[in-house]
């Protein structure tokens, strides 16, 4: 990386206006880019990248609604200004216009200043130190023009020697590079996977900086991990580790790289690590394991990828495209195993129509079904997550409620059912479904909040006196959460009862002691929640099927049933993937 030389040094090249170098020893680079250099004529020339978070949002109506009246001015000032002076005297509160005036024209900077800075666009080709200095003059005005500049070219994934021409003119300017900076061009270096640059960047903030912050950290992990230093990519990590818990992707990098160099059990080490942080890995991390078991025969490495199947399925988690095709190839080479995979679609008897093997039901046992009830009972409802936001008072007069009341068909979330669409009033969105509902004569409860009842918010009592005609209602307080009722009257119902939300109720999960209750939890929460498909005023409502089959990742030993998300396909949240890949072993 030609950070800053000597104008003197025999290795300097010239690209048009702008000063590089041949490659030159990287300590006398890094002495020279300490940055503090006493003479700013010695400075040449520089290279940098980073993430471009913090780009600012601009409103595209706006800005160019903010062009046209600067253009209009610019070719006719004088008559724009004549009318301004002339509605200022006419209007009737005059005595005001003055700071009115200031106000308008202080938004109007402001806008101005939005403008110029969605205007900004990189160069394609390095400047000189002179030409950026006329640009930056033409910006004038937009504080941290260059942090702003080199967010745009991250943001474009422009070339390392304009950077690198940018951050020259900064040196020139200031005798040094700033934190910000260093990071930002560190990210376009990773985004490029510059590696001479990322070594350098890395070398001189050991050297300027006795600790980073976890974004350059995180940003050096990535760039680290995929080259002949990654072993330094685990130190960044064990320094993350003392401030927070790293990321999943902070994981994921280090993983990758001890996988890309045959580190099998230090991969194993840090995949169980990240679980126990409760970190979900992404799915290339769980990739990267399986494109190593293809190429490495390894009894140990089998199982780790046996246990990440189990982990999918326990976790009700899918995987995309990429994955499902690694785990597919990496079946297939198993040495003397003979397994072949195929894609297919499960239809709604819940048979594989390619090896005639019946999916798991979604419905649990009796013994399941009881032993899944204690449990939400004790740690759900019970437990000190309910207890944030209702009371011990509250809970018992709900469960005194259900005590009266024969048990039900289906329970509803009310608000969250009336908030389902926008083309209506809440109270008439929720008369409709309830409506809907009763003509099949099943016994509904609707659980709702006390201001529906009173105060600025109430509902129409007309509308709520014909929907009670049709179902029990419990009014919790406004305050309280709604999911311990809704889980407590379902499962106080038995085994039939269905509930009606769009709520995915996982925050719930971390209530759960282990992992088979959580799976059954899942399970139980898939073959009971109703959730509402279409709906619109006028129209037929429809409710998203409930598979008699579970869609999770399954085995019998001889096969293995995985659904996937397509790569294409986009689905709801509480939708669940259709496509199957179907692994025999012949």
């Amino acid at each position: 990386m030609a950070f800053f030389r000597p104008t003197s040094f025999s290795g300097l090249q010239t690209l048009g206006k702008y000063p590089m170098f041949w490659p030159v020893p990287r300590r006398q680079q890094l002495f020279a880019v300490i940055f503090h250099l006493p003479n700013r004529k010695h400075v040449k020339c520089f290279p940098f990248t980073t993430t471009s978070q913090s780009a600012i949002p601009v409103d595209p109506k706006a800005t160019h609604m903010l062009s046209t009246k600067t253009r209009s001015k610019g070719r006719d000032g004088e008559e724009n200004k004549g009318r301004a002076r002339g509605d200022t005297s006419s209007h009737p509160f005059s005595l005001f216009s003055a700071g009115a005036a200031k106000r308008r024209s202080k938004n109007q900077e402001e806008l101005l200043m939005i403008s110029k800075k969605n205007d900004i666009r990189p160069p394609e080709k390095p400047l000189s130190v002179a030409e950026w200095e006329e640009l930056r003059e033409e910006f004038k005005g937009i504080s941290k023009f260059e942090d702003l500049m080199l967010e745009r070219m991250i943001k474009c994934n422009s070339s390392i020697d304009v950077a690198k021409s940018l951050l020259s003119m900064v040196a020139m300017r200031k005798g040094d590079i700033s934190y910000n900076l260093l990071v930002k061009y560190l990210a376009l270096c990773v985004r490029q996977e510059q590696m001479a640059e990322v070594y350098d960047v890395y070398d001189i903030m050991k050297v300027r900086f006795k600790t980073l912050e976890t974004g350059a950290s995180s940003l050096l992990i990535k760039g680290l991990s995929g080259s002949n230093r990654w072993r330094e990519a685990l130190s960044l990590l064990k320094e993350i580790k003392k401030v927070i818990t790293p990321s999943k992707g902070n994981y994921g990098d280090c993983i990758k790289g001890a996988l890309n160099n045959q580190e099998i059990n230090l991969a194993c080490e840090l995949y169980h690590e990240m679980l126990a942080k409760d970190l979900i890995p992404n799915l290339d991390t769980l990739q990267a394991f399986f494109d190593t078991g293809k190429c490495v025969k390894d009894n140990q490495l089998k199982s780790e990828l046996l246990g990440i199947l189990l982990y999918l399925r326990e976790n009700q988690l899918y995987p995309g495209e990429a994955l499902m095709q690694s785990i597919k190839l990496w079946f297939e080479s198993i040495p003397g195993e003979k397994w072949e995979g195929h894609l297919t679609t499960i239809n709604n008897s819940g048979k594989c129509p390619l090896c005639n093997q019946n999916m798991e039901t979604i419905h649990l046992s009796q013994e399941e079904y009881n032993a899944l009830k204690e449990k939400i009972i004790k740690d759900v409802i019970q437990g000190t997550d309910t207890f944030r936001k209702t009371t011990p008072e509250e809970l018992e007069e709900f469960q005194n409620f259900l005590e009266n009341h024969p048990p039900y068909d289906i329970v509803i979330d009310g608000l969250n059912v009336a908030n389902v669409s926008n083309k209506r009033n809440q109270s008439q969105t929720l008369r409709d479904v309830i409506f809907h509902l009763a003509q099949q004569n099943l016994r509904l409860l609707v659980l709702s909040r006390k201001h529906m009842l009173t105060g600025p918010y109430r509902w129409k009592m007309h509308i709520v006196a014909a929907m009670q005609k049709k179902a029990d209602f419990f009014f919790a307080e406004n305050v309280s959460e709604d999911d311990p009722f809704l889980l407590y009257a379902t499962l106080h119902s038995g085994s039939h009862c269905k509930f009606l939300t769009r709520d995915l109720l996982r925050d719930h999960k971390a209530c759960l002691p282990d992992s088979l209750t959580r799976h059954l939890f899942f399970k139980w929460q898939r073959g009971h929640q109703m959730m509402l498909s279409r709906y619109g005023p006028g129209k037929r409502i429809k409710f998203q099927p409930i598979h008699t089959y579970d869609t999770v990742v399954q085995t019998t030993g001889d096969t293995w049933h995985i659904p996937y998300d397509e790569q294409l396909v986009e689905r709801y949240s509480y939708e669940v993937p259709t496509k199957w890949l179907c692994l025999q072993r012949k």
